[in-house]
This record gives C-alpha cells, structure tokens and sequence, in this order.
C-alpha cells in the first residue's frame, strides 16, 4: 500500500539524476524538490556515469532526444544498474518517428528499467501491438492497455505505468488503477514529463518499484485536484503555480482521504 511511502521519501529526500526533455526540465527539476527529492539535471556524455552512481535513482525521458543525449542515458543507465539504482524510462513520442521508437527500444534493450512511464499509444507500440499516435497523445481501450502493459512488465521484469484517465499500473502480476488528476493538467506543457520525476522522486526512497508508482501517481493525480479547486485558479497559468503548491504541501493524511487508487 502507498501509506507511508511520501514520509520516507521526504525523510531520505533522495537524489535524482535526470537526463531529461530539454522543454519540461525546469519544472522537472522543481515538481521533484516539491515533493521532496533532490534534483540533478546531467546530461554530458563525459559525466552521466559519475553522476548515476551518486544518485538514488535515475530519470529517462526522450522527449528532445538526440542521438548522443540517447548515448549518455544508456551509459548513465549501464552505471545505476551496476550499483542497483531504479531506473525509471518515459518513452515521450515512441511510434512518432522511427528514431523515438528505436531509442526507447535500445534503451530497454541495453539498461535494466525499473519502471516505463507512457501514454497508452507508448506503451502499445513499445509492447509490439501497434498504436495510433498523434503528438505524445492516444486512447485505447482499458482491457487492451492493460495485455500490453503486461505483457511489457513479464518481457523486461519492470513495472509499466500508462498514463490515461484511468491511470493503468503492474508489475506484469499485480495491477493498480488511479483515477485521481484533473483536465486542468492537460492544459499546461509537461504533466507527463513531471509525472515522471515523481516517481523517479518515490522509487528512490521506496524498493518496492510497483507501490512507489502507484504512490507517484495518487500524489501527482491529487495534487492537480486539490489545484484545480482553488478559487484563485483561473487559468493554466494560475494552475500551475496553484499545483506546485499542493505537491509541496502534500501530507500523508490528505492522501489517505483523497486517494482513489484500487487494486486487483
């Protein structure tokens, strides 16, 4: 169960090394120090391996990948691996272009993943089953997701978390579903990419990988409720300042009242 899970991140405020979309990593970085976490953002070839190894955990996201930012997370990947640190993959785009699809394969591939976080369009071509992708967007049905995150979870030994209306996460054997969040989210640049940084921000304290997902999720989902239902929201811009207040002033308790996360 996720109770308890925010308090010792925020007790071991763990280090979280990024190699990260170059749009979001501002947020990244701040949506990490609000929930708790310590952020680096190191993206050079020359010192991704050091930093990896100082970290907690390690963030992955292609969202502006090139090919030597590709090289970089697989060598920063290769190192958490070697000390057993998580490593936590957004395929941002996968099945957009063949150079997206290609980089998140080598990374599966080549890196030991703890966790894939992606969009059901992500998750479906990464899984082998085809999908439809517009932007980093899509839809598909529930039971459909649900085969191909398993499916991915049972081929990598990883825990899959597709992101949607209803939030879909397994370890390929145990599944949990989310349904906290917001539209208001959808109206700014970078949920996703920040959605990432906390799970990477809750893996690294917690070794249960599927529970602190599913705990990154509640988190991240009621936070943009609480936001959302602020009087002074108006707008996106207004929202995301209110939405990083709440994941700063997240407690335990309000997690325990305003979860809606269910298991089977």
């Amino acid at each position: 169960m996720v109770e308890g899970l925010l308090t010792i991140l925020r007790d071991k405020k763990p280090l979280i090394h990024h190699i990260t979309n170059m749009v979001t990593i501002n947020d990244c970085a701040n949506v990490t120090l609000a929930i708790g976490a310590l952020p680096v953002m190191a993206h050079a070839l020359e010192e991704v391996e050091e930093m990896a190894g100082a970290a907690q955990a390690l963030v992955l996201n292609i969202g502006t990948l090139t090919k030597e930012q590709v090289d970089a997370m697989v060598k920063a990947g290769k190192a958490a691996n070697s000390l057993g640190i998580p490593v936590i993959l957004d395929p941002v785009g996968a099945g957009a272009t063949s150079m997206r699809t290609q980089s998140a394969k080598r990374i599966l591939e080549e890196v030991r993943v703890s966790v894939i976080k992606g969009n059901s369009a992500e998750i479906s071509i990464l899984a082998g089953k085809g999908g439809r992708i517009r932007g980093v967007e899509s839809a598909g049905g529930v039971d459909d997701i649900l085969s191909a995150a398993r499916d991915m979870a049972k081929k990598y030994k990883t825990v899959v978390a597709v992101s949607g209306a209803t939030d879909i996460i397994t370890d390929g054997n145990r599944v949990a579903y989310v349904d906290n969040g917001h539209p208001m989210m959808g109206t700014i640049t970078g949920t996703g990419c920040m959605l990432t940084s906390v799970v990477g921000s809750f893996c690294g304290a917690n070794e249960d990988s599927f529970e602190a997902t599913v705990a990154a999720f509640v988190s991240f989902g009621l936070a943009g409720e609480l936001a959302a239902s602020k009087d002074e929201v108006k707008g996106p811009g207004s929202f995301k300042m209110a939405f990083f207040d709440e994941i700063y002033n997240l407690t335990e308790e309000k997690i325990r009242k305003g979860m809606k996360a269910r298991y089977e």
